[in-house]
């Protein structure tokens, strides 16, 4: 009887100690990136959070402070959008919009300020309405930080380019 109770608990023990495999199940991984459409409105909320931060030359961080350029690309870069880091990047950007065909998330391109032949400052169409749209821009003028200007003053209709799409289609 001992030795029966002795093989049962020792058939017990072993067993315990084994545990049957689990079913592995199959997961597949998609091998490519699925593009969608970004929703032009979400660059335009997520570029307002920083209305405000200062200006900064070569700037590209929100913490430290951003330049014109350093933050259109900040901007697109949450969106997996890979745009120029500088503004003379868009100079040959794309092809230029007529402005009716403006749309918000479009980047309006600038000449510089002294030099009126080399671009040198870029923003972001939040309010499109032709040649009277609206952009969000890091300025170093006056207001010295992310800001929202017309594009019919006289600042900067003087110095309008062009504007380009930089989304993918």
């Amino acid at each position: 009887m001992k030795l029966t109770l002795y093989i049962a608990f020792a058939s017990m023990i072993l067993c315990s100690s084994f545990t049957l495999p689990k079913e592995k199940k199959s997961v597949s991984y998609p091998t490519e990136k699925i593009l969608t459409a970004i929703d032009r409105d979400s660059i335009i909320t997520y570029a307002k959070q920083y209305l405000g931060i200062h200006y900064l030359y070569a700037g590209n961080d929100p913490k430290k402070g951003f330049d014109c350029s350093g933050f259109v690309n900040y901007v697109f870069k949450h969106f997996d959008v890979s745009v120029p880091r500088s503004s003379s990047g868009y100079k040959n950007l794309g092809v230029s919009k007529k402005p009716e065909d403006f749309k918000v998330g479009d980047v309006l391109v600038f000449y510089g300020y002294k030099n009126r032949t080399i671009v040198g400052h870029v923003g972001i169409i939040c309010e499109a309405n032709g040649m009277s749209s609206k952009f969000i821009h890091a300025s170093s003028g006056k207001a010295g930080s992310v800001t929202i200007s017309d594009l019919d003053s006289d600042h900067y209709s003087k110095r309008y380019y062009k504007c380009v799409d930089v989304l993918p289609k």
